[in-house]
């Protein structure tokens, strides 16, 4: 990705969670590219320096602020929100709920010494933060002539598997289906209110996710053979910044995107 896309987000100021890879890095460097200013998050503080350090030298300086630490703290998301207003001068008005961890294997087969973990982090730690920004929006919203004046986002990254169950990820999967529900249930609470809420919901992407999630390595192979070319995280991170270059009374409330070739999930 270049410079060259343009500045329809110029006036954003963006909140990106897992930003120190796979698809929460390549939205960051999307918004970016865009003309957005990003607050990055992820737990390596090295690697997100690394991320804003390149979204400086490519974009602009002064273009990226970093809030390091754990996504399902609420500390955390608190320190994130108010690094936004800090750093960029007002609230923000587009975050990107991305952080996420995966899991090979189904309700049967899969480790369920890590179940716990990853429900805190794909599931309570996505609803903490969709609240605090919906909280946050709302205000912002309240406190402005009209909500035309201004687009507000709040991005849910999904899965396939969270609309179309798959044994080989069942347990993984029931975490993005929990996720699919407190989108929608926040799009219906407050877009009268100006706030869009949108869902995205990936297919197949190549990046760290398969290799921490503990999948297969022969198996993969064979999913990338079979259905490949695979989606890379840019091609998500494309989606993301068309959805949140609408303009305020246009809502793209959920986009599937997938491999041509995935017929499954």
């Amino acid at each position: 990705m270049g410079d060259t896309r343009g500045t329809d987000l110029a006036t954003r100021i963006a909140v990106v969670t897992g930003a120190s890879s796979g698809v929460g890095h390549a939205t960051a460097l999307e918004l970016a590219s865009r003309g957005c200013r990003v607050v990055i998050n992820a737990r390596r503080r090295e690697r997100l320096a690394q991320v804003a350090r390149d979204i400086d030298q490519r974009f602009g300086h002064g273009r990226a602020a970093i809030t390091a630490g754990d996504c399902a703290d609420q500390a955390t998301i608190d320190l994130m929100l108010d690094t936004a207003r800090l750093a960029f001068g007002r609230e923000a008005d587009l975050v990107v709920v991305n952080a996420g961890r995966g899991l090979n294997g189904s309700v049967m087969t899969s480790d369920p010494g890590q179940w716990e973990e990853m429900v805190r982090t794909n599931l309570l730690g996505a609803a903490r933060l969709m609240r605090s920004a919906g909280e946050r929006m709302l205000k912002d919203v309240a406190g402005r002539p009209s909500w035309l004046d201004h687009p507000h986002d709040i991005i849910a990254i999904g899965s396939v598997v969270g609309r179309h169950v798959s044994p080989f990820s069942s347990m993984y999967g029931s975490t993005k289906f929990g996720v699919h529900g407190l989108a929608e249930g926040q799009r219906r609470e407050v877009a009268g209110r100006g706030v869009r809420v949108t869902l995205v919901e990936p297919g197949f992407v190549v990046s760290e996710f398969q290799q921490v999630a503990g999948y297969d390595p022969a198996w993969f192979k064979g999913r990338l053979e079979a259905l490949g070319p695979m989606l890379d995280p840019a091609d998500v991170a494309r989606a993301v910044g068309y959805i949140a270059s609408q303009p305020p009374h246009v809502h793209v409330s959920d986009i599937l995107i997938r491999p041509t070739r995935q017929d499954y999930p």
